[in-house]
């Protein structure tokens, strides 16, 4: 059956375990909760999940192919048990593989990377939406712009629209980012702001017509606030969801998750 194709935040992080016990601080709980719905929500269990996250950039469009990653702590200043924390899912090379074709096919130059580890954009959001990690996961990252250069929002989509027939074979799509990721405003001064651009993301993802969709995505930074949302040079937060969008075709948007964290208001949206 037909899977949908998300983009979705992945927290602070090692968010949602940071208390000694390893549960969840009441600020998160939301956002852990909706993680924990995805599988759930779905027409019926993935084959495998292919999942792209803010903090894996590479020169081309690559994919993992450690048979069995080990978690990459990516992640600093956090207490001692959260850097022993484990989510041992299987690496679905054949899957990383069909991307990678997919890409290839579509006219782009793809990488493999047999040393890296599931960073925290892949496995904290993960252990929450697949704790058994007894779904198989591929990870593709996202490409590099050239040197002082922004991300090409457009280029993304186009990947997505390469990658848009895995949907058809079981495989989940997942963008993992933050839609407001701004480091330096944790203050609650930018709520405002946030709230903004947050509801202009919200109307172009939603709208109807997938052309003026990727077309507003292409021009993610004339919304409201963008550059308060993701500062030049900063936007790798909201590229997954271009991919998201492009794999999504015809399917209309939605959003299935909003809350605020960190003073910024955030989203999370769902094609199909």
């Amino acid at each position: 059956m037909k899977q949908p194709a998300f983009y979705i935040p992945h927290g602070g992080g090692p968010c949602f375990f940071l208390n000694p016990d390893g549960s969840c601080p009441p600020m998160w709980e939301a956002m852990r909760d909706f993680l924990a719905g995805i599988i759930p929500s779905l027409p019926e269990r993935p084959r495998a999940i292919l999942i792209l996250s803010a903090h894996w950039i590479a020169p081309r469009f690559s994919v993992l192919t450690a048979p069995q990653p080990d978690l990459l702590f990516d992640y600093y200043g956090f207490p001692p048990h959260t850097y022993e924390l484990r989510w041992d899912a299987p690496n679905d090379l054949a899957l990383a593989h069909r991307a990678a074709a997919l890409l290839q096919a579509a006219g782009f130059e793809t990488g493999e990377d047999a040393a890296r580890g599931w960073d925290h954009g892949v496995f904290v959001p993960m252990k929450v939406a697949v704790p058994g990690a007894d779904i198989p996961v591929a990870q593709l990252s996202l490409l590099a712009p050239d040197r002082g250069e922004d991300f090409d929002a457009a280029l993304h989509t186009r990947a997505g629209q390469a990658l848009a027939p895995l949907r058809e074979e079981g495989v989940l799509i997942v963008g993992s980012g933050m839609s407001f990721h701004n480091m330096r405003l944790r203050d609650g001064s930018a709520l405002a702001h946030a709230e903004a651009f947050d509801a202009a993301l919200a109307e172009a993802v939603s709208d109807p017509d997938p052309g003026r969709r990727d077309a507003a995505l292409a021009s993610w930074a004339d919304l409201p606030m963008a550059r308060i949302a993701h500062p030049p040079g900063g936007e790798e937060h909201l590229i997954p969801l271009m991919v998201a969008a492009g794999a999504a075709g015809g399917d209309r948007g939605v959003p299935v998750f909003r809350d605020k964290v960190i003073g910024w208001t955030v989203s999370a949206f769902r094609f199909g």
